[in-house]
């Protein structure tokens, strides 16, 4: 009990250091044109904390519950935001959970081999998290109209949203992000892992 007590005030305060990492990530101005350092962030938190506190208990199934406070979390600053008067697609709640079932159900299949869940899980949350996160921005609305109607009184003019210029493989969000998350998180979980025995 006292671990998975551990797990949430940790996943809390992983949800606190995700937002202020990149602040604008988070909200929907922002968030296709900062894309490819929303992956890179949003992955490796998400695969240091969720490997980390995976192994320390050894269950698997963690990583899922730690990706689900995370979301309630979010939710909850989602909620804040509305009860502000700003819209609901005013804030984008990443998708974490699908990828951390990936690191689960890795760490599961192999047998609770914590080097398989590093670099196959690690590899796997890089990969998809990216793609999850893309899908859920289709289904919000123009972020550029939210944007310019409802701007934050905290973004500053030199980030007055720009449109993205996104169309050719080489400049793809996914691509891009999907790439570099896949790559760095390996070796972050890995270090995270080593802090760890």
């Amino acid at each position: 009990t006292t671990h998975y007590l551990f797990i949430v005030v940790v996943a809390v305060n992983n949800t606190l250091l995700t937002i202020n990492a990149g602040d604008y990530i988070f909200y929907t101005d922002w968030a296709w044109t900062s894309f490819v350092v929303f992956s890179i962030s949003q992955s490796t938190m998400l695969a240091v904390g969720a490997i980390y506190y995976m192994l320390f208990t050894g269950v698997p199934g963690t990583a899922t519950y730690y990706a689900t406070i995370m979301t309630i979390y979010t939710w909850v600053a989602k909620g804040a935001w509305f009860a502000l008067g700003y819209p609901m697609d005013f804030v984008t709640v990443p998708i974490w959970i699908p990828s951390a079932m990936l690191l689960d159900l890795t760490y599961w299949a192999t047998r609770r081999n914590k080097h398989a869940a590093i670099i196959i899980g690690g590899t796997l949350i890089g990969l998809s998290l990216p793609m999850f996160n893309m899908i859920n921005l289709l289904l919000i609305r123009d972020p550029l109209e939210v944007a310019f109607k409802y701007p934050r009184p905290t973004l500053p003019p030199y980030m007055t949203p720009i449109e993205p210029q996104v169309g050719k493989f080489y400049n793809s969000p996914v691509a891009l992000g999907s790439g570099a998350g896949a790559v760095l998180t390996v070796p972050i979980a890995a270090l995270g892992a080593k802090l760890n025995t």
